[in-house]
């Protein structure tokens, strides 16, 4: 099996390329920076995560995102004794290029975007020559949301390890790549068993475990998976009044669901970060001591107000 720190042209067969500036994508700053918890850096300058129930590692040089993808192992369990090994997939090329396209969003043309912004904004000109190529990734809703509801007073480093334990309970075993096994994100399903919580609590969820099993049971019972994914074509109000009604899901839970998966590009989520930027260097007047729902929205839509239809790829950088 080819080893991750191999440079993609030792093996061009396993590898395939997009045309793809820094400016338009920089994959160290988007994947690591708690938009998706599943990306590991695997050898310096090389991302392997989980995407589409598959295994990639992707990888930048120049003007060119190169990637491959791992098989499923068949055996797993005899590989596993035998240090584990992946195999590089036989692709069909066309059909992940879409994947990774629909993924990344590269047909939103992201230099132009920070043009409109830095002419609205004097601030994000200032922060943005250091932060080229920030985009908002297009994820699974379900993946998305579970992930999400994890977030709550957490950290990434923190959110990551859960999520990996998430994944490696109740998800499909994918392969091994150096002896790490990979895992699938769990389906709905898995997570509306009745034994769900407790093997979280088990897990170290805390009290994240009951929001976990009780969203998968609302969402199995009531609008479906499917239901959450036509969440995509419906108004940006009424997919985050939805989400808002799942256990565990408060404004900014849901903001960052409809941003990162529910191509509601508006959506602007605040936490108490945001807040005190708002307020402090942009001089955003909502009154109190807390982030209160009215000082929320107001933030939200001042953030609107300046940058326009896509103000969460805005906040993002």
């Amino acid at each position: 099996p080819m080893k991750l720190r191999d440079a993609p042209s030792a093996c061009p067969s396993l590898w395939r390329c997009l045309p793809c500036p820094p400016a338009e994508l920089r994959l160290d700053l988007v994947l690591s920076s708690g938009q998706s918890f599943r990306w590991w850096e695997s050898s310096p300058g090389a991302w392997t995560g989980v995407l589409g129930g598959r295994v990639w590692t992707l990888r930048q040089d120049r003007d060119r995102l190169w990637y491959t993808v791992y098989d499923e192992d068949e055996e797993h369990k005899e590989e596993e004794r035998d240090g584990c090994p992946a195999k590089a997939a036989k692709l069909d090329g066309a059909e992940t290029d879409r994947i990774l396209r629909d993924y990344f969003q590269l047909d939103v043309g992201l230099s132009a975007l920070y043009r409109e912004w830095e002419e609205a904004d004097p601030l994000f000109r200032k922060v943005a020559k250091d932060f080229p190529g920030v985009r908002i990734l297009r994820q699974d809703p379900v993946e998305c949301l579970f992930s999400f509801i994890c977030t709550s007073n957490n950290h990434i480093s923190r959110i990551t390890a859960m999520i990996e334990r998430l994944c490696q309970a109740f998800g499909r075993h994918l392969c091994c790549i150096d002896a790490r096994p990979f895992h699938a994100f769990p389906s709905l399903s898995a997570l509306t068993g009745a034994d769900a919580e407790a093997r979280l609590r088990a897990l170290g969820f805390g009290y994240r475990a009951k929001f976990v099993s009780g969203s998968a049971q609302a969402i199995d019972e009531g609008l479906g998976a499917e239901g959450l994914h036509q969440l995509r074509t419906a108004p940006y109000a009424e997919a985050k009044k939805v989400l808002c009604s799942l256990p565990g899901v408060g404004a900014k839970v849901a903001d960052c669901v409809c941003l990162l998966s529910l191509d509601k590009a508006e959506a602007v989520p605040v936490d108490t970060h945001v807040w005190h930027i708002a307020r402090q260097r942009y001089g955003v007047a909502v009154g109190g001591k807390s982030l209160t729902p009215r000082a929320y929205q107001e933030i939200g839509d001042f953030f609107r107000g300046l940058w326009g239809p896509r103000a969460g790829w805005a906040q993002a950088v």
